[in-house]
This record gives C-alpha cells, sequence and structure tokens, in this order.
C-alpha cells in the first residue's frame, strides 16, 4: 500500500545523485592522490618566497689624495677586471717617486763611500800599528842606556812619550776602522740597512704614483658613482662600486621549524619574479646561517621585559646558484626569487658552508714587479764594478 503511494524518482534526481557520486569519486581520488604524492615526494621539500638575490658589492675607494682628472666608466656600464676606472693628479706623485729614485742613487753611492772607506781605515789602521811597535821598540833601546847614563834622561823621555803618542793614535785608527765597519759590516750594497730603507722609500712613492690610476679589482657592472671631474677626494673615499653579476646567489629566510632537515650540498629549485616560471636556475644550499634575523637586527627584541608575544623566526639560508645559468639569465642583486629545497639526503653538514672567496687571486698590481726592475737598475748605474763591498 506504502509503495503505491510513494513518488517515484524523476530522472532530475538520479542525475543529481550520480553526479555527487562522481564528484565524491573524484575529490576522494583527488585526496588520496595528493596524500600519496605528499607522503612520498611533497613532505620532502621546503619552499619559500621570503628569498631575494645577493651578491658582492665592490666599493672601489681612492688610496691617496688627489685630484679626478678622469673618468672612464660610469653607472650601468659592464668593466673587465684590471680596466682603468678613474684616474687622479699624479703631479706630486711624480715630484715624490723622483726624489726618491735620487734618495736611492745617493744611498748607494754613500754605502759604497762606506765600503771604500773601510779599506782606507784598516790600511790606516796597520800603519799606526807598525809605528806603535817601531815607538816601542825605539823605547826599549833607549831604556837600557838610559840607566847606564849614556843617554840624557830628556832623551828617553822623549822616547816614551813618543811611544804613548803612537799607541793613543793606533786606538784612534781602531775606533774609526770600528765606526766605519759598523755601517757596513756583514751586508753588500743591495742589502745595507740603508739601502732597504731608501728602496722602501720608492716602492712607497712607486705605489703611490700607481694609486693615481685606479682599475677594477673585479669584472662586473658599476653602479654608485659618487665622484666627479675636478672633486679633490682623501685617501678612503669611496668612487664607485662595482657588483659581480656573475657571482650572485640567494639568500633565502625560511621558518625555523622548517630548518629540520635542511643541510648543506642539498639541491634547490630557484625561479625568480623577472623571468617568471618559464626559467628554472638549479643550485645547492651553500650554507645556513649562525643566527635568526632578529639576532643581528639593529634593535634586537627585548623578550624579558613587557608583554611577550611568541613568533616564528627566519634564519637566512645561502643559495649557491649554477654560473653557467646565471650568463644565460643574468640577474641583479635585490630580485625577489622563489626557493625549494629538497632535503631527502640529510648526509651533509647543518653548519658548515662551501662558499667561496669572490677573487682568490688578488687584484692585479704590477706595480712591485715595475720598481723591482727600477731598483735593480739603480743599483747597476750606481755601483762602481770591482770596487771594495
Amino acid at each position: 500500500m506504502s509503495d503505491a503511494f510513494s513518488p517515484a524518482p524523476n530522472g532530475k534526481q538520479a542525475q543529481r545523485r550520480r553526479g555527487l557520486m562522481v564528484l565524491a569519486a573524484v575529490v576522494a581520488a583527488g585526496a588520496v592522490l595528493w596524500g600519496g604524492w605528499w607522503l612520498f615526494y611533497g613532505r620532502y621539500f621546503e619552499s619559500t618566497d621570503d628569498a631575494y638575490v645577493a651578491g658582492d658589492v665592490i666599493v672601489v675607494t681612492a688610496r691617496e689624495a688627489g685630484t679626478v682628472l678622469a673618468l672612464h666608466a660610469d653607472n650601468t656600464q659592464n668593466v673587465a677586471r684590471g680596466q682603468l676606472l678613474v684616474e687622479l693628479d699624479p703631479a706630486e706623485a711624480e715630484v715624490r717617486f723622483a726624489a726618491a729614485k735620487a734618495d736611492l742613487a745617493r744611498t748607494v753611492r754613500d754605502v759604497q763611500a762606506g765600503f771604500a772607506k773601510v779599506a782606507e781605515l784598516k790600511a790606516l789602521n796597520d800603519n799606526a800599528t807598525v809605528k806603535a811597535e817601531q815607538a816601542d821598540a825605539d823605547l826599549k833601546r833607549r831604556l837600557g842606556p838610559a840607566k847606564d847614563g849614556a843617554i840624557s834622561a830628556e832623551d828617553a823621555a822623549h822616547a816614551r812619550d813618543a811611544a804613548q803618542i803612537a799607541h793613543a793614535q793606533e786606538q784612534a785608527a781602531k775606533n774609526a776602522l770600528i765606526e766605519a765597519e759598523s755601517a757596513v759590516s756583514d751586508t753588500t750594497v743591495a742589502d745595507n740597512p740603508a739601502v732597504l730603507a731608501a728602496i722602501a722609500q720608492l716602492k712607497t712613492a712607486a705605489l703611490a704614483l700607481a694609486h693615481c690610476r685606479i682599475s677594477a679589482p673585479v669584472a662586473g657592472a658599476v653602479a654608485q658613482r659618487t665622484v666627479q671631474i675636478g672633486q679633490h677626494v682623501a685617501p678612503g673615499t669611496p668612487l664607485l662600486a662595482i657588483l659581480p653579476l656573475n657571482h650572485v646567489w640567494v639568500d633565502a629566510n625560511f621558518k625555523e621549524t622548517q630548518l629540520d632537515d635542511m643541510r648543506v650540498g642539498q639541491p634547490v629549485t630557484v625561479t625568480a619574479d623577472i623571468y617568471g616560471s618559464s626559467v628554472d636556475y638549479h643550485g645547492v644550499v651553500a650554507g645556513l646561517g649562525a643566527g635568526s634575523g632578529n639576532t643581528f637586527a639593529l634593535l634586537p627584541p627585548q623578550n624579558a621585559s613587557g608583554n611577550w608575544i611568541k613568533i616564528v623566526q627566519r634564519v637566512p639560508v645561502r643559495i649557491a646558484l649554477d654560473p653557467g645559468e646565471v650568463r644565460a639569465h643574468p640577474l641583479r642583486l635585490g630580485l625577489s626569487v622563489k626557493v625549494s629545497v629538497d632535503h631527502r639526503n640529510t648526509g651533509g653538514s647543518a653548519l658548515g658552508s662551501t662558499v667561496r672567496p669572490l677573487n682568490p687571486e688578488g687584484i692585479a698590481d704590477t706595480a712591485d714587479k715595475d720598481t723591482d726592475k727600477l731598483v735593480a737598475q739603480i743599483l747597476k748605474e750606481n755601483t762602481v764594478p770591482g770596487a771594495a763591498q
């Protein structure tokens, strides 16, 4: 009886029921797929968009005081390592350099004269010794006859005085020889202290002259040029900055809760906002910060005073990028990026770093080599061949 009066399901209700069942199946399948993806793959990645491109800012400063004569580079310009950037007025440095050369030449001649004086005083000392021995012998010959009255006491006294004078002259010659030898003993002209001091002064003047031509210590892009032609600069004055854009990295600020399995050497995928998802950069974790950002803030928080609210801290993690990919798609300092770290391999160090120095070969500077050649030339030109040394 009840079946006769119950309404039969129409076609729309059946279709709606089937749609709900299909939707529930799709949602369940999606949840299973997402759960499987997260369980076997997704949970091994940590991501953040609080990351930015960083790099070295090489500040080029004046090493000597001077007036700027010429500028050979400007903002946005790319420069090569060793390329001339700024020229300072070299007039005063050239005068000091010429004076240092003359002083070295004069010192070499004075030292060589000192060696000749030692040889001369040795001969005088030998002569004084011989005269003293002769005076002693003459006195000895007169003492015997003087006792017998063969010669007068006055002659004996004269002989005694002559012997004393000869010994005094001998001692004076020895003292003069010691004084002369103290300036040149155990040395040659090239390694004499006076000559070495003059060489140091010449190298100082040569460096000051070389510093009037300021070259790029590394290759990169010029930025923050603050110097102008005609400006007088003091030592240490910043002139401009060079950004080596082929040596950049990423500083990613991860939450402290994301660092448990993060290790140095883990692979990283980076996308930059400037290129979007069409360009991927690949790199590795180069190092983890030694402290959170608050630790090194200008005004770090003092949680011991007032009300305290817990805030999840962030720790900077340095990401080293593939140089080839950076050359293909250049980055600028400060650009925003997104970082994803694959931490499936936790065998690396949690504290170490693989950061390499920017300029391990040093700054190109040929001033020392050129000065060494000049020193050798001055020594040769002012040394008499065959002279006592």
